[in-house]
């Protein structure tokens, strides 16, 4: 089974063109196989390309357990970058259909190959019942929640972007040693929290102004990943809901830079990175 390794800012995983190959039988069982970085290729997830009648092409993507998830940024820059490099349509401007509804994608193409990614992510989904998050207000912001063993209150702000998302400001003094630390102690407990029905991304951001923050992500179902694309998406809108950042954001990743804009105009969040093919093999 021929395979593609790809990453935005870091977020990688495997790809297999389903539009000129087959789809695999089993993708859950697949994406948990291949996505093992000691036993396996090594990911955060498998992401299949496949044919669309409404679209470009089709994205499905599963999480490193298995369990397939609704969108992902990083990951969309990549398969539009990949529909693009290989052949699939070669375009400056795609569609490509994903679980949060077909979505248009602008390529940055340097010496033929696609650099730049900039995605229309469409509006955020602020009803709670949506999100969704048992959380009160649409949507909640700055609402406190407990989680853990010790319990931890923290104070969330929820915002769908097609997939479920929590922002999380806890204080300056969380990023000034470790900043992982404090992802892998409470993560995986805000993800399985009772107020989160599908469990939830958890993103914990420090703000450095008007326009820019440093953030770190749990990824649901992939555990600490080093860029989630949908999760800035989440954390410009979020920033926006408190007060603490403009509609234009900078968001400083473990694996590199995000360019936002929540737009007045449309009311679409709008997502700028690069995308990376790493290498190709086969998956025996």
């Amino acid at each position: 089974m021929r395979f593609t390794k790809m990453h935005g800012l870091g977020n990688d995983y495997v790809y297999l063109d389903c539009v000129n190959g087959p789809t695999p039988a089993d993708p859950v069982a697949l994406s948990i196989r291949i996505s093992d970085r000691h036993f396996g290729v090594g990911s955060d997830g498998l992401i299949l390309i496949g044919k669309s009648t409404v679209a470009d092409a089709r994205m499905r993507m599963f999480n490193a357990d298995g369990s397939e998830s609704e969108m992902c940024g990083n990951g969309l820059r990549c398969v539009a970058k990949f529909v693009h490099d290989h052949g699939i349509a070669k375009k400056k401007k795609l569609a490509i259909e994903t679980g949060r509804g077909v979505l248009a994608v602008d390529l940055d193409i340097v010496n033929g190959v696609a650099a730049r990614v900039r995605v229309d992510m469409g509006e955020p989904i602020l009803q709670a019942t949506d999100i969704p998050t048992k959380l009160p207000g649409n949507p909640p912001v700055d609402v406190a929640f407990t989680v853990g063993d010790p319990s931890t209150t923290f104070r969330g702000t929820c915002v769908s972007m097609g997939n479920p998302h929590v922002v999380i400001y806890p204080g300056d003094e969380y990023f000034t040693t470790t900043p992982r630390d404090l992802v892998a102690e409470h993560g995986p407990w805000v993800e399985h929290a009772a107020v989160f029905p599908r469990r939830v991304n958890a993103h914990f951001v420090k703000v450095h102004s008007k326009s820019e923050v440093t953030m770190r992500t749990w990824e649901r179902g992939s555990g600490i990943t080093l860029a989630c694309g949908t999760g800035a998406c989440a954390v410009c809108v979020a920033g926006v809901l408190t007060g603490r950042t403009d509609r234009k954001l900078l968001a400083h990743l473990p694996g590199g830079d995000l360019e936002l804009e929540w737009s007045a105009t449309d009311n679409h969040v709008f997502m700028t990175g690069p995308a990376t093919e790493v290498f190709s093999g086969d998956y025996v």
